[in-house]
């Protein structure tokens, strides 16, 4: 019983999302519009809304081309697998309901992004295609880049709170939020999750000016809608982690998802307000400003933490031998030339 329960559960979840990532698309559409200032889609049913739909409907009922000379088998699975590993990652949100909730959370993230990257590879190396390659092979570049930053600022986190558990962002928020005391990773933790999910300015895997939309050239009809529905899948799951890690984590709060909207919105602002990064400057971001910014943190967030441990040692050693008085004025004294 307990497994048919999880089952609905994750279904319903990945049906949400699915919903969620056509109205993303329309939001998209519609606020780049508004932006260029033209109206965007407004023609089918009320202001557009069913747009979503019909693109979905027209997309998977085109006719599917397949290049001659690709590696068919990996050309047709790797837009299937990449939209796979976006809805999973989804099952480690951290719902109160017990849903999938695990105490390895952070690191199921890490092991679903990095599985990400074969796909994309997967799918510019099988079309057989020198475009395709290079947009694979940049994404490729360009996400292992930004992952080692990410791993660290998450590891950050992790001895911050002391957990791998998502659900435990909650409990550490409950009064005050990290973005109000930790800002600035905030801002590069952003900037990392827009190269993360290939987003403008960062978009290098899909440059249309000088790749012909990239690794996905080859792709039509329901292979190119898989591909558009795991990237928007991923910018959704990121601004839910974005809201979770630095926002507040109360799911069963309406302010929550006004939150996730909101984080989504900025994706798309980006994208209609910033012009394309050049490609070395953009490994110039990650290796020498993100890179060492994140490692000063962990080191900070560890000597932190071990100060905390010290300073609560001494505390219930003194409650134990009144010798130990000294040494705890000396901890607090330290405490304060510390801060």
């Amino acid at each position: 019983m307990e497994f048919i329960l999880s089952l609905v559960g994750s279904l319903i979840l990945v049906i949400c999302v699915l919903v969620s990532v056509a109205f993303l698309t329309l939001l998209e559409r519609k606020v780049l519009g508004y932006i260029q200032i033209r109206k965007g889609p407004n023609k089918v049913g009320l202001m557009g809304i069913p747009q979503p739909f019909c693109d979905a409907i027209k997309l998977f009922t085109k006719e599917q081309t397949y290049p001659l000379l690709s590696n068919y088998i990996s050309y047709y699975f790797s837009p299937i697998f990449s939209l796979f590993i976006s809805l999973i990652a989804w099952l480690c949100i951290p719902l109160f309901i017990k849903l999938f909730s695990f105490n390895l959370g952070v690191l199921f993230f890490l092991c679903c992004t990095s599985l990400g990257v074969y796909t994309v590879m997967n799918a510019g190396w099988s079309s057989n295609s020198n475009y395709a390659l290079l947009g694979g092979l940049r994404a490729v570049a360009q996400t292992i880049s930004y992952e080692v930053s990410m791993a660290l600022i998450l590891l950050s986190f992790v001895f911050l709170i002391g957990s791998y558990n998502i659900l435990d962002f909650f409990y550490y928020q409950s009064y005050i939020w990290f973005m109000i005391f930790l800002f600035p990773i905030s801002l590069v933790w952003f900037c990392i999750c827009l190269a993360e999910t290939n987003r403008t300015p960062f978009d290098f895997a899909e440059g249309e000016s000088e790749l012909v939309s990239g690794f996905n050239i080859e792709y039509s009809s329901g292979g190119f809608a898989l591909i558009f529905m795991a990237e928007y899948a991923s910018i959704l799951f990121m601004s839910m982690l974005f809201s979770v890690i630095f926002l507040g984590c109360d799911l069963f709060n309406l302010l929550f998802y006004v939150k996730l909207t909101f984080i989504s919105f900025v994706f798309i602002w980006a994208r209609g307000t910033l012009p394309r990064f050049r490609y070395d400057k953009l490994m110039y971001l990650a290796w020498k400003s993100f890179l060492p910014f994140s490692l000063n943190y962990l080191l900070f967030f560890i000597g932190f933490k071990l100060l905390v441990i010290s300073y609560m040692w001494l505390i219930k050693f003194s409650k134990v031998n009144s010798n130990f008085n000294f040494y705890l004025m000396f901890s607090k004294h330290m405490l304060i030339q510390a801060h």
